[in-house]
């Protein structure tokens, strides 16, 4: 393939779980992936995680953590589920992958090398949850951050600043002379007005931070860590291959696209240009800054309870019902509001009511009326021509829309064939002409425009909705391999193709019903996840009901020694108790336990484990226990033996 295409998500910073509204921006950039690949490209797709940083840092010390145990788990849950969303990706780039980590260092160097970075002294407004600094000018109302509406804090330290204030006007003209790297267009504007207009205009980054350890280390000066923003961008490079044998960076760089929140856009069409060009390293074709989902008109957050996770709609509606949703409801480049109940009306009249209800419609009939064969007889009226002209035409709408990331519009283009073929069914009346013997080839005819105008829409649909595609073709009884050529010809079912009668692939709901069963596992979900965090914090926070405190002379009363189990028989008179036969150097003794639901006979013979063996001996229904074996037991009531980590000779003291 000569044809590449690069597109890329944000690099998301893991601080906790993804909602929604991060998953809007993976599955429009799998969307374009998908598409392009269908136009013949080679498409290269890179989504990642930025872990560094002082948030991160402070939020895993909250839980007792190290930093990169702390985001290991949320990485884990991403994967699990852009899994589940069936998002096509091609690299994850982590920025604590160790090639990476020396990409920035490198890139680091040179751009001080050249003089680019250079040291001073920073005073600034700096929001810890956004890793911004800000000026007094460009605060809001009580000194909070511009773009989050928290408290920010007067900041005092060393670092080191990029030259930014050098590339200004080579932005400027870069903005000119490309109206399109920036979309949607309006952004340029804001752009321009709040960072070059105001205040002092475009000032030198700061990037580099001293208060806080953990991310890159600057590459002469431990002292430093490289701040967020020369260490998140470059992961476009990194997931290239960048530094490696196996890079990519002459096929696929410079990227055609990449897809980011409106809130980080200016540092993909400011800081990150600027650094490409202090690199020498071409551009990026297009910066497109998507809207939030909101939720009923406010931005969603932990701390106001309002948010929705992509996880409890996949459980009960599918994949597809919520891809289509995002794509169709909202327009990328603006803000939209979500609402369950909305979620549940395009779900019924969408996908139930005119896609699987025509779908289902068409294959019953030529079920019932030609035996599952689909033939066309070519006795053609002027409404058939009507319907053919209309399909092989929206897919000029469809490509026109999709090359401006306007993916709304080409889903309305394709609902719009499909609402028209709905009434095709109704001017075409198959129920009529199957009663009527001299109508039968034209009966055939109209159940072939039918499916064939299906088939067209399985290829349209495909970027978007994948397995609600297939799953047309499926029921249809398409074989053919999906061709995004084919749905510009009219036609291409051949005669006698059997169709395969399946489940409705979009059943109706009931709103009222549905919206309280999926509040409830939203709400589960969001409990679960609060009581996990919870436990997760006390595992790693201090030790929980420590008693009295002790001395060393207590300590030394307690004579505790390694024991060999030479026998494991049952308790004669108690079914949950074991009697252990030990070996304490030439001593035998025996202890009675409660490990018997556990540990089998099996796993305990022959091992070493430790008891305390000045225990006055006691007699446990009927058996004297002379001492007890040590074990621990965690909030789970998960219990473990003590032992050694090395081999030693039973009898030996622990000391």
């Amino acid at each position: 393939m000569d044809k590449k295409f690069y597109i890329t998500t944000p690099i998301y910073y893991p601080s906790d779980n993804l909602h929604i509204g991060h998953t809007y921006c993976t599955v429009a950039t799998d969307c374009v992936k998908r598409f392009k690949k269908m136009q013949g490209y080679d498409v290269f797709f890179t989504t990642g995680t930025d872990e560094h940083g002082q948030k991160i840092q402070e939020k895993a010390k909250e839980f007792g953590m190290e930093p990169k145990a702390y985001v290991d788990k949320i990485v884990a849950n991403i994967k699990k589920l852009w899994e589940a969303l069936d998002i096509d990706y091609d690299a994850f780039i982590r920025s604590t992958d160790e090639v990476h980590e020396k990409n920035v260092q490198r890139i680091f160097q040179k751009l001080y090398d050249k003089g680019d970075i250079y040291k001073g002294e920073y005073e600034g407004y700096y929001c810890t949850p956004c890793e911004a600094f800000w000026t007094e000018a460009q605060l809001g109302e009580g000194h909070t951050c511009p773009d989050c509406g928290r408290e920010t804090h007067l900041t005092h330290e060393e670092s080191y600043f990029f030259r930014l204030s050098n590339y200004k006007d080579r932005l400027l003209e870069l903005y000119e002379k490309n109206p399109e790297f920036i979309e949607p267009a309006f952004r340029k504007n804001e752009m321009v007005k709040n960072f070059f207009e105001t205040g002092e205009g475009l000032e030198d980054l700061s990037v580099s931070r001293s208060t806080f350890d953990w991310g890159v280390k600057v590459p002469f000066d431990d002292k430093h860590v490289v701040y967020v923003w020369i260490d998140a961008l470059s992961c476009y490079l990194s997931a290239l291959g960048l530094g490696t044998e196996n890079s990519k960076m002459d096929e696929f760089w410079p990227a055609d696209v990449h897809f980011v929140g409106k809130e980080i856009i200016r540092f993909h069409v400011i800081i990150w240009p600027a650094i490409l060009m202090a690199l020498d390293l071409p551009l990026p074709k297009k910066v497109f800054g998507h809207g939030w989902i909101l939720f009923d008109n406010d931005k969603m957050s932990k701390s106001k309870g309002n948010v929705i996770y992509p996880e409890p709609i996949i459980s009960l509606y599918g994949v597809d019902a919520l891809k289509y949703f995002l794509l169709r409801e909202f327009s990328f480049g603006s803000d939209g509001s979500f609402n369950i109940e909305k979620f549940m009306q395009r779900l019924n009249s969408d996908l139930a009511n005119d896609l699987g209800n025509l779908l289902s419609r068409t294959v019953s009939m030529i079920s019932k009326y030609n035996d599952g064969i689909i033939e066309d007889k070519n006795v053609s009226e002027d409404v058939d021509d009507n319907l053919k002209d209309m399909a092989v035409s929206v897919v000029d709408e469809v490509e026109k829309a999709m090359e401006h990331y306007h993916f709304s519009n080409a889903l309305e283009s394709i609902w719009k064939l499909i609402r028209r073929t709905n009434k095709y069914v109704d001017e075409t009346e198959p129920w009529k002409l199957a009663k009527d013997e001299n109508s039968r080839d034209r009966l055939l005819t109209v159940l072939y425009n039918l499916a064939e105008t299906l088939r067209i829409v399985s290829i349209l649909i495909h970027p978007f909705i994948e397995n609600t595609s297939l799953e047309i073709r499926k029921q249809l009884g398409i074989k053919a391999d999906i061709n995004w050529d084919d749905s510009k010809v009219f036609g291409l079912i051949e005669d006698g193709t059997l169709v395969e009668k399946g489940n409705v692939i979009f059943p109706r709901l009931d709103i009222n019903e549905e919206i309280e069963k999926f509040n409830a596992e939203n709400e589960a979900l969001l409990k679960s996840r609060i009581n996990a965090k919870k436990s997760e914090e006390t595992s790693n926070s201090k030790l929980q009901d420590i008693k009295e405190e002790v001395t060393i002379d207590d300590l030394e009363k307690l004579d505790i020694r390694v024991a060999k189990v030479l026998e494991v028989i049952d308790h004669p008179n108690a079914d949950k108790l074991y009697v252990l036969k030990l070996k304490i150097g030439t001593e035998e003794r025996q202890i009675v336990t409660n490990l018997k639901s556990k540990y089998s006979k099996e796993e305990l013979t022959g091992k070493k484990i430790l008891v305390l063996v000045n225990l006055k001996p006691i007699k446990l229904r009927g058996v004297e226990s002379v001492g007890m074996l040590l074990a621990a037991e965690d909030e789970n009531k998960e219990i473990s033996i003590a032992s050694t980590l090395e081999d030693i000779k039973d009898g030996a003291k622990i000391c």
